[in-house]
């Protein structure tokens, strides 16, 4: 059998030929992405903006001469990774299906097929619940100040920094059952790690909430408190998992006794 395995692998030129048919798909849906994006980058702006409107700051100014334009290109350069990410997670897959064996596809579809879904979730989760929270509770530091009028101006820049983080890290945050529940098929790790290592689970979700999150600690609990709530949604559908598993087996184990 490992001879047969030895003679069905691509040569190496093969695999870095295919490699670079699978980047150029992504480097070129990113760039059509981008351009047609950049049409649009005002309107997709104007979305942006709505949590800080919501927390009751109507203005924001820029300092410097070029940084309203390089808001444009990187709002552009956003928003083509967010509507880009299918196709890149599809040329992954053709990428690596090749190598697997029937039952390994079958195994790992699925979860490729959620991670869109949880990744929208995490941003949408963002948007419209911890954005907004996160910002009237910085923007509540505005008022007078041993006689001094202290108001906020946030920076468009800065601004857009502030979102994006949010986004992508809530988005990819949220990814956390999905990557727990393929190291488990994997066997890497195991249902009793997992649950024996709880107090490391929320070391864990503690230290990424704060570097994904702005420094203060609303926005921290905010993906502290959804993160280690996905990883025990985790450990249950893992458990689920094993328990459909086991009831398959059993009638099948019953039928071979008979038999």
């Amino acid at each position: 059998m490992i001879r047969d395995l030895d003679d069905s692998k691509a040569p190496l030129l093969d695999h870095l030929i295919e490699l670079r048919k699978r980047l150029l798909w992504v480097v070129a849906t990113l760039l059509v992405g981008f351009f047609v994006c950049l049409s649009f980058a005002k309107p997709i702006f104007a979305v942006l903006v709505q949590p800080l409107l919501a927390a009751g700051q109507g203005k924001l100014i820029y300092t410097d001469i070029f940084e309203a334009f390089f808001v444009e290109v990187k709002v552009a350069f956003f928003a083509s990774l967010m509507i880009s990410f299918p196709v890149l997670a599809t040329q992954i897959w053709r990428f690596v299906a090749p190598g697997l064996y029937a039952k390994e596809k079958r195994a790992f579809l699925p979860f490729l097929l959620a991670t869109p879904v949880f990744f929208a979730a995490g941003a949408s989760f963002a948007y419209f619940v911890a954005m907004p929270w996160a910002l009237k509770f910085l923007l509540g530091f505005e008022g007078n100040v041993g006689g001094v009028e202290q108001e906020a101006l946030p920076a468009i820049g800065n601004y857009l920094n502030f979102t994006t983080r949010f986004l992508f890290g809530f988005g990819v945050a949220f990814l956390a059952p999905v990557l727990l529940m393929i190291l488990e098929r994997a066997g890497i790790v195991t249902l009793e790690q997992l649950s024996k290592s709880r107090r490391y689970a929320i070391v864990a979700c503690a230290a990424v909430s704060a570097v994904l999150t702005p420094p203060d600690v609303v926005s921290m609990l905010l993906l502290l408190v959804p993160l280690y709530s996905l990883y025990e949604l985790a450990l249950i559908a893992i458990r689920l998992t094993h328990w459909r598993a086991s009831r398959k087996a059993t009638p099948e184990a019953t039928d071979t006794d008979e038999g």
